[in-house]
């Protein structure tokens, strides 16, 4: 055995990677310095690195030996890193091109890119400023100018952003607990951005501007996947627009246009008259749904609802059952999920684990001469599954009239391998999402992902027995099965719905954050843990009881008077 040595310091550190390699070299380089010689060997761009389990940025200085592991586009935080740099050369771009606008970068669209809008005087040149403007940033990001991250005293802050007008960021700086502001400058542009940076204009290589159909709107493209370096074309979806619109006009009414505002209506004691809005809100979007159902009768039959998880689909589905039965419809609820294969006949993923979010999960055959059927007016034995043993097994038998409207929820319900057989004019098809939420800043989003990822984790913390980590730890594999099966078929949608609330994260707030704190260091889900909370540090908390029990908030923080909800008269018949 080697004896155990005194050494003296030394200038020179190691550096481990997963894989057991070990990198040399001097005390005081960056992460980024580091990992130089292994750029050859990444199958996509570098953004970042976790160091000692904690995330860093490439140019955080390592001051002793450690682990490090690369963090690359293909991953879902280095895919955040890379498209919040370029939100950040965006706006740097546009307020030296426009000093006198303002830029609010607003909602993601789904072929990859957000939506941004101008405000302010009208532009010269129309359509040729989009084109000035991708030209600049890419003049910018040719010279890889470097990006710089200071800390500024929460006064030094307040200055900045009253200089640059940036007001509702002063207003945001009330409920800030500590009392400095990490920001980042580029050149002569200071100004704060939520969440880590490249560490150089250079690694911003792939985007591209495309103006809106509006003279004052544009989009910032992006490749819809982090692991590609191709910009999809864009995909035109006018109805969902139409609901981002809606939400607009909804926040400009309640006057809520940003966290900071959300925070001030606590302060002042208007949230019960913004929440009670919001859910008249709501309420108004079912109705309209329900109307545009019954206006298709006596054709429409199937009425179906899809979206990804966590979007409020079973408490959707249960009001808009009711909001047809006010109109004299007489709705028939059947649970998608109870056409599920038994589990030993589930599709494996590469990895060898059961890839739940396929489409192949259901019996898709059974599914649809059971719903043809029913239209038919034949009496049907309905399968019921069982998730405690993963089996499938007999459930109702079940009769409808010929004046009955059949609900199909799941997560699958645009997929057009679903109902081949019935008519199109046959089915209304419904997507319902978090499409929109209110935003930190002009410039600093809030991704309506990380708010399905909050409700997930409150839901399955409190209902369903699954820790944070659990929750976390899935995670990653359900938006991979989102990406594939659900969000690709949204354009089918005969309408869609916003299930978000302006107010929902204050609601969520203390319950995420009692159960992300318990997500121990070291783990993976660590890092992401750490990052909500810290976002969730903006957010002022409001007490659960506030939420109105039929609120599609209330499916996820508990107290819904929705979830025993059924239209059925008495227990129908089984074998």
């Amino acid at each position: 055995m080697e004896k155990i040595r005194l050494l003296k310091s030394s200038n020179i550190i190691q550096v481990e990677l997963p894989d057991g390699r070990i990198l040399e070299g001097p005390r005081g380089a960056t992460v980024e310095m580091f990992l130089k010689p292994l750029a050859g060997e990444f199958k996509h761009q570098l953004v970042g690195a976790i160091v000692n389990k904690e995330l860093r940025e490439l140019g955080y200085i390592l001051e002793s030996s450690t682990t490090i592991e690369p963090v690359l586009t293909s991953d879902s935080i280095g895919k955040n890193i890379y498209r919040r740099s370029l939100v950040y050369l965006l706006s740097a771009t546009f307020e030296k091109l426009l000093p006198k606008n303002q830029l609010t970068v607003d909602h993601s669209i789904h072929s990859g890119g957000l939506f941004c809008k101008i405000t302010g005087p009208r532009l010269n040149g129309g359509k040729d400023f989009y084109t000035q403007l991708e030209n600049e940033m890419r003049k910018t990001v040719e010279c890889d100018l470097p990006i710089y991250r200071e800390m500024l005293s929460i006064e030094e802050a307040k200055a900045l952003f009253l200089k640059k007008k940036h007001y509702e960021k002063i207003q945001l700086l009330k409920y800030r607990k500590k009392n400095y502001l990490t920001t980042y400058r580029l050149e002569n542009f200071i100004d704060y951005h939520y969440g880590y940076m490249v560490p150089s204009t250079g690694y911003l290589r792939i985007f591209a501007i495309e103006p809106a159909s509006a003279p004052m709107e544009f989009f910032l493209r992006f490749p819809e996947s982090g692991s590609s370096e191709v910009i999809t074309k864009r995909v035109e979806a006018p109805k969902m627009m139409s609901e981002f619109r809606l939400y607009g006009d909804w926040l400009k009414r309640l006057e809520i246009d940003s966290i900071a505002a959300l925070n001030q209506a606590i302060e002042t004691d208007r949230i019960q008259e913004v929440i009670l809005v919001s859910e008249a809100l709501h309420d108004q979007k079912f109705v309209q749904i329900a109307r545009e159902i019954t206006t298709h009768k006596p054709h429409v039959r199937v009425v179906l609802i899809a979206g990804p998880s966590s979007s409020g689909k079973t408490t959707f589905s249960k009001r808009l059952t009711i909001e047809l039965l006010a109109l004299g419809v007489s709705p028939v609820p059947i649970e998608m999920d109870d056409f599920f294969v038994d589990r030993e006949l589930s599709p494996k993923a590469p990895d060898g684990s059961y890839d739940f979010e396929s489409v192949e999960n259901l019996n898709i055959p059974l599914m649809d001469a059971c719903i043809q059927r029913l239209i038919n007016g034949e009496e049907v034995q309905l399968p019921k599954f069982d998730f405690l043993d993963g089996k499938s097994k007999l459930g109702k038998v079940l009769k409808i009239h010929k004046d009955q409207i059949i609900i199909l929820e799941g997560i699958h319900g645009m997929n057009p391998k679903l109902l081949p057989a019935i008519r199109n004019d046959l089915k209304f098809q419904i997507y319902a999402s978090p499409l929109t939420q209110v935003n930190l800043d002009r410039y600093n989003r809030v991704s309506t992902v990380d708010t399905r990822l909050i409700r997930r984790t409150v839901r399955d913390f409190r209902e369903r027995g699954y820790n944070a980590q659990d929750t976390l730890a899935r995670w990653g594999s359900v938006r991979a099965g989102e990406e594939k099966y659900i969000i690709p078929f949204q354009k089918y949608a005969d309408q869609y719905c916003n299930t978000s609330l302006v107010y929902e994260l204050s609601a969520l707030k203390s319950l995420a954050e009692t159960a992300l704190r318990q997500v121990p260091w070291g783990t993976r889900e660590y890092v992401e843990a750490k990052r909500l909370l810290s976002f969730l540090e903006w957010v002022l908390p409001i007490p659960e009881g506030l939420v109105p029990a039929n609120s599609i908030l209330s499916e996820f923080i508990g107290g819904s008077n929705l979830k025993h909800f059924t239209v059925w008269k008495e227990n129908p018949r089984t074998t």
